[in-house]
């Protein structure tokens, strides 16, 4: 029986994903966690044989708490599960640590394989994500985008402030405070060299973070 993590902010999705877990057969969730700092406690005291994690938590999103767990617990593989399928995620997760990456679109049947396959000592990515990768070989680094430079955290809010949330909800979503949205949006800036929110949107929409 592989025993699994589940970390994920909705309860609801978590319920959802539990069902589908255990309804394999051969599988049973021996944790869950709300946010990043429930899911490195959950890890390092249940143990669990693989850990599914989603990106975007209060606190600690999942790609700090894959940093965190590849140095505390780095014979536990982590699959980022998100509703993100950008490049720019599926780069940031490989390169954090995480040995796969499914969206929540992708079919039950991928998550269970996916788990299956982290679990025997393999990765899996989607079609997608793995396209994403090869594209960044063949690239090579000289060819970086712009966001590389982006933490994961400066990507979000990226993202957040060009679909128009306002920094009290993008403070409220990743509980953090309003100042430090305000960091975070005046690094993106500086990174990018753009001047306002009008030419984040226009980066953002250019460089496919958001879509129309």
């Amino acid at each position: 029986m592989i025993r699994v993590l589940l970390a994920d902010d909705h309860k609801i999705v978590r319920e959802g994903l539990r069902r589908i877990i255990e309804e394999s057969g051969e599988m049973e969730v021996v944790a869950e966690a709300e946010d990043g700092t429930g899911a490195i406690k959950g890890a390092l005291e249940a143990k669990p044989d693989v850990a599914v994690i989603d990106i975007s938590m209060p606190g600690l999103d999942g790609l700090e708490v894959t940093d965190i767990l590849k140095r505390n617990a780095p014979d536990l593989p982590v699959l980022i599960l998100t509703m993100h399928d950008e490049d720019q995620y599926v780069i940031k997760a490989v390169e954090t640590g995480a040995m796969g990456y499914v969206t929540k679109q992708s079919a039950p049947e991928q998550l269970v394989d996916a788990i299956k396959k982290l679990h025997s000592g393999g990765r899996y990515l989607t079609e997608k994500a793995s396209e994403a990768l090869a594209l960044r070989v063949v690239r090579g680094d000289k060819f970086r985008s712009a966001t590389d430079s982006l933490s994961m955290r400066e990507l979000q809010v990226l993202r957040k402030l060009a679909l128009g949330h306002t920094n009290h909800e993008i403070a409220a979503s990743y509980n953090i405070s309003v100042k430090t949205v305000d960091t975070y949006r005046a690094r993106v800036l500086k990174k990018l060299n753009l001047r306002n929110n009008a030419d984040l949107s226009r980066f953002a929409i250019k460089n496919r973070i958001v879509e129309l």
